[in-house]
């Protein structure tokens, strides 16, 4: 068995305590303990804590962006202008893909994508770089056509409550897991969340008489 190193070890104690305790909360110096590693650790691989975020970040986040352009790529070639359905399944497929809820990797993760919406730490989010803003302008074009009548910033709403949504629902599950925790109930629980978050992107405007 192949140890992880150094930076690895670093990685992955940050990852739990930033989703435990949030950007502010976890200190330079807890993440070395719980890694077993020089406090000078951090500064050589990342540079500072805000590095270190930002790497964090990245190893969690750019599988899930990844299979998300690879997934609307195959909507786009089927159809030039997809259904809602389509688009919340190229979205958030790959949210629960990478979160599975028998997998201890896949809550973590969960959390730590809770923290990042929910911190207020600047560092929490200005790791974000091109490939997270292509995806993202890739769907809310995908989804603004799909959805006409809906203004941008409710349509950049909704998709915020998409992650919440899911990472919410792959914390619960972790927390409270059920007899049958299994991949195939995580399927069903994915079926569940394409069938409500289908019909939340759905819904008319703000404001709209139906």
């Amino acid at each position: 068995m192949v140890l992880p190193d150094t930076r690895t070890k670093v990685l992955d104690a940050a990852e739990r305590l930033f989703a435990e305790n949030g950007y502010r909360g976890t200190s330079v110096r807890a993440i070395t303990n719980l890694a077993g590693a020089n406090l000078a650790a951090v500064a050589y691989h990342f540079g500072s804590k805000a590095g270190l975020m930002a790497a964090v970040a990245r190893r969690v986040i750019e599988p899930i962006t990844t299979a998300q352009h690879a997934r609307l790529d195959e909507v786009l070639v089927r159809d030039a202008d997809p259904g809602i359905a389509d688009l919340v399944e190229a979205f958030v497929g790959p949210l629960y893909d990478e979160m599975p809820a028998h997998d201890a990797g896949g809550a973590r993760r969960s959390r730590l994508i809770m923290a990042i919406l929910g911190d207020p730490a600047e560092e929490a989010r200005s790791w974000a770089g091109q490939d997270e803003a292509a995806v993202r302008e890739r769907f809310l074009s995908a989804f603004a056509r799909a959805l006409p009548g809906l203004a941008a910033p409710e349509l950049w709403f909704r998709m915020r409550g998409i992650l919440a949504v899911t990472a919410v629902d792959r914390v619960e599950v972790h927390h409270r897991p059920t007899p049958n925790c299994s991949a195939g109930a995580g399927e069903e629980a994915k079926r569940w969340a394409l069938t409500f978050l289908t019909a939340a992107m759905s819904a008319p405007a703000r404001g709209t008489v139906r």
